[in-house]
């Protein structure tokens, strides 16, 4: 599977119980744990995650953009 670096044994292992996971930026991990000493191992793979692709590129209806009166602007005092 994949190999990653234990920082408790200071050493490359395999990682045990490893799975796959999409972090918050969208890039692709694989996380499990150290054979030895049972340590979270953790390792970033390259590239982003793939997302869906977007709807088609038909025609959207237009929505009326309801706009606010500008505020009545006040004199200063003399």
């Amino acid at each position: 599977m994949a190999e990653g670096y234990c920082v408790k044994c200071k050493a490359k292992k395999e990682i045990a119980d490893a799975f796959e996971e999409v972090m918050k930026n969208g890039r692709k991990a694989i996380k499990g744990k150290c054979p030895t000493c049972g340590v979270v191992m953790f390792k970033i793979l390259g590239g982003k995650a793939s997302t869906p692709p977007p709807p088609s590129a038909g025609p959207k209806p237009e929505t009326p953009v309801a706009s606010a009166a500008p505020a009545p602007k006040s004199e200063p005092p003399v």
